[in-house]
């Protein structure tokens, strides 16, 4: 009787699970959800480490030194191509138009296009980006209307995400995230969205729903990078940090590695590393306060200890070292 009994409720929740998947009631722990069409969202929210890599790009002239001949760089296409060829890593990093936005937006332009051409999103119902396009954008401080201006043109090639840089508080922050959004969304985003819906692999119409910051909109696409990179950034980053729609909080370490060091009467330079150490840590103290995931720009020399202590997305430079730290890292988070 009781092992009958077990079976009759076995089978009544089994029938309360089939008609709750129907009606779309069972909690998301439960039901299976869609797959995104921004993975880098899934992992996120999954509380799995993300592995980015710098886009490959073609070897610059150090100054003084002879230019690199013409017929060795590669084309736009052919870089493209490579970034796609490997399959590791859960998004691209493209980080040229930080300095110089003008000389440089038309080459991303070329890159993002064929990223798009190679593969990237994959067709069909569960379209998915293969490889996601993170791009950083210059500061916003200076001029913020002008930064919402860029940050629109990249978003109109088709981008998943964008990275500010030395983000000094929390306002700063704040027109920095308004930029990401349509003006019907709260944003002050234009309402041009150039070769982005194509890109996307859908109408305008499902690019304007699609196109919004998560996790402020639990059904947006797009995601945000923010990296501090400053004393100021750091006497700030408890407000940082809890902006609403900041995705990932970095420490930018190889900056900051240049904000403490100093040099002596002698012309001797003086790193402090405590400092430095301190400033990172500080980073990480205010994303686990906020519950906002923390970033690194690590390598396979401490990816794995930089994932013990918290950190979780993962910014690494392409090449071979970059490949083994992929490995290191997935390993280490189980993936």
């Amino acid at each position: 009787m009781r092992s009958r009994s077990r079976s009759n409720q076995r089978s009544r929740w089994l029938l309360s699970v089939t008609a709750a998947l129907a009606v779309g009631l069972l909690p998301p722990q439960l039901a299976h959800a869609q797959p995104r069409l921004n993975p880098v969202i899934d992992l996120v929210a999954a509380n799995k480490p993300v592995f980015g890599l710098y886009a490959p790009a073609n070897r610059r002239a150090r100054p003084g030194q002879p230019a690199i001949p013409a017929d060795s760089l590669k084309s736009m296409s052919q870089l493209a191509a490579e970034a796609l060829a490997y399959q590791k890593l859960d998004y691209v990093f493209e980080g040229t138009m930080e300095y110089n936005f003008e000389q440089s937006f038309p080459p991303f332009a070329e890159f993002a296009k064929a990223m798009h051409e190679g593969g990237s999103p994959t067709k069909g119902k569960a379209a998915r980006f293969a490889h996601p396009l993170f791009v950083k954008t210059p500061e916003i401080a200076p001029d913020p209307a002008v930064a919402a201006a860029r940050i629109g043109r990249q978003l109109n090639e088709g981008v998943a995400g964008v990275v500010f840089v030395d983000v000094l508080n929390a306002e700063e922050l704040k027109k920095g995230i308004a930029a990401l959004r349509f003006k019907s969304k709260g944003g002050t985003r234009s309402d041009d969205v150039g070769n982005a819906p194509a890109r996307w692999g859908m109408s305008e119409k499902e690019y304007k729903e699609k196109a919004d910051l998560w996790p402020l909109n639990p059904k947006g696409e797009l995601y945000n990078f923010t990296i501090v990179e400053s004393k100021e950034g750091l006497a700030h980053i408890r407000e940082i940090a809890a902006v609403p729609g900041v995705g990932v909080l970095f420490p930018g370490a190889g900056t900051l590695r240049g904000v403490f060091t100093t040099t002596d009467a002698n012309g001797q330079r003086k790193f402090d590393e405590a400092a430095w150490e301190a400033a990172i840590q500080s980073v990480l103290s205010a994303c686990k306060e906020f519950k906002v995931p923390c970033g690194y720009p690590a390598g396979a020399a401490d990816i794995e200890k930089r994932m013990k202590e918290g950190f979780s997305v993962f910014v690494i430079g392409w090449g071979e070292p970059g490949f083994k730290a992929v490995d290191l890292g997935r390993a280490a988070g189980g993936r």
